[in-house]
């Protein structure tokens, strides 16, 4: 028989009416969306993939979890805006976070994980482990088209994620001025989908570091993509030569990454010229406005090309481009190198490095909306394998946007806005002994979006392992 209890939370009176509250709804859960997640995830391979990368060391007579069930529970969590491994303690009970994982919703026997099982599951990750679901995020990125694209942007860049104690290998930055691990995350520009992520050290990168990575991923997408154009594109620190060699020597490629003005006498004499130019040109736009009565011009740009070579980069066939912007502070110039020929300079710059800002807005959502920067664990691999738990998120996220709430008004939402408005809905749970039946606010403000997206769902085939 259900528990029934005394305790109530007293309100102050509406309408001439008292108000009481008590703990006897009956199984409810807060998290109906939860049921949205694992729809996709029966449509997405990457955590089965995720599961295969990890090499279970448990014995399998003493376990009540799976190793896929673990990573279900965990990432639906993080998906439904519950960003650490405690929130475990109080939903291992949640009778949608049971359904969602597979189990019976309201069998009081059989609850899912809770906080201690994934810190061991963290602490138990071995470099190895770390290495291939890695490779496990690139090779569910390639699996995510149909036929091999014509060209992808390989967006480089790297985000802080401030750590507070004593966590393995953090680092003090003198750039973010703070104790932090510095993550490589790397998106493809075109589309915003996650190809996969690296969590490092605090320090700033050496260019052998940037370029062995790079050079895995090129190699794995090399594999199933041979003839597809790969743009790599970053900001000024990844224009090192160890990476930009790795580039030219893959068939196929190229590279635009911004550069430094470095030293006054090095690259920014170059632009001068046009910085005069660009500098006259403001100021008669400038007068005209006024007598005109018009607004006046916050800016004026034009772009060059000038000819520098780096000790470092002998051998590299390099070009620099550089905008020459004046604005009403004074002057603005911005450098790129790049191994691109045929473009001139200012659709480079415009159309093909200026986009790269769009890599922002993807880290916001997996830092902010998924909690990615949420690196508490002691040991850096258990961090990594948190990393991987948001990485996961936001794919789930993404492919839920982009396939099921397609031509839907979520269909550019960030994730926190797909939680608030479709997993954080209330549901009651009643199971019988052959079907479940989920009961939804009949004042739900996003019935008919609901409608949509589950019949959308019902429709797919489900994934065949394999």
């Amino acid at each position: 028989m259900p528990k029934s209890t005394q305790e109530q939370l007293r309100f102050h009176p509406s309408n001439g009416k008292t108000i009481r509250a008590d703990f006897n709804g009956g199984e409810l859960s807060s998290d109906f969306g939860t049921l949205l997640l694992r729809e996709t995830i029966l449509q997405s391979g990457l955590i089965c993939k995720m599961t295969d990368a990890i090499n279970d060391r448990r014995h399998q007579s003493y376990i009540d979890h799976s190793l896929k069930e673990l990573l279900v529970q965990r990432v639906l969590q993080m998906a439904c805006g519950y960003e650490d491994a405690n929130d475990s303690n109080r939903l291992r009970k949640d009778p949608m976070f049971k359904l969602a994982t597979g189990r019976n919703p309201l069998d009081s026997d059989n609850h899912l994980a809770s906080a201690p099982t994934f810190t061991r599951l963290g602490q138990s990750m071995t470099r190895s482990d770390i290495y291939r679901m890695a490779e496990a995020f690139v090779h569910h990125f390639i699996s995510s088209y149909k036929l091999p694209p014509p060209v992808i942007v390989i967006d480089l860049d790297h985000t802080p994620a401030i750590t507070h104690g004593g966590q393995q290998m953090n680092l003090f930055n003198a750039k973010y001025q703070d104790y932090c691990y510095l993550p490589l995350m790397i998106f493809e520009g075109l589309s915003g989908k996650l190809i996969t992520a690296i969590l490092r050290p605090g320090k700033t990168p050496t260019g052998k570091e940037n370029a062995a990575i790079l050079e895995r991923v090129i190699r794995l997408l090399r594999k199933k993509w041979p003839k597809t154009h790969l743009l790599v594109r970053g900001d000024s620190h990844f224009a090192q030569p160890e990476l930009m060699w790795v580039v030219q020597n893959a068939p196929h490629s190229d590279y635009v990454l911004g550069k430094g003005a470095g030293h006054k006498t090095a690259l920014r004499p170059k632009a001068k010229e046009l910085l005069d130019e660009a500098r006259q040109a403001l100021k008669v736009k400038t007068e005209l406005a006024r007598l005109n009565n018009m607004p006046e011009p916050d800016r004026l740009r034009l772009y060059g090309e000038a000819e520098y070579q780096a000790k470092s980069w002998k051998g590299l066939d390099t070009r620099i481009i550089y905008k020459a912007e004046v604005n009403q502070k004074g002057d603005n110039p911005r450098f790129i190198v790049t191994s691109m020929k045929e473009a001139s300079p200012e659709v480079i710059y415009e159309e093909l490095y200026c986009p790269r800002g769009q890599d922002e807005n993807f880290i916001k959502h997996l830092k902010s909306d998924l909690s990615g920067d949420r690196l508490s664990d002691q040991g850096f691999l258990a961090n990594h394998l948190r990393m991987f738990y948001a990485c996961a998120a936001y794919v789930l996220h993404y492919e839920l946007r982009t396939k099921t709430l397609k031509g839907t008004e979520l269909e550019k939402a960030q994730p926190s806005t797909v939680i608030m408005k479709l997993c954080k809905v209330a549901v009651k749970v009643v199971e019988y002994k052959d079907r479940i039946k989920l009961h939804l606010p009949r004042s739900c403000p996003f019935k008919r979006l609901l409608q949509h997206v589950t019949e959308v769902f019902y429709q797919m085939p489900i994934l065949r392992p394999g």
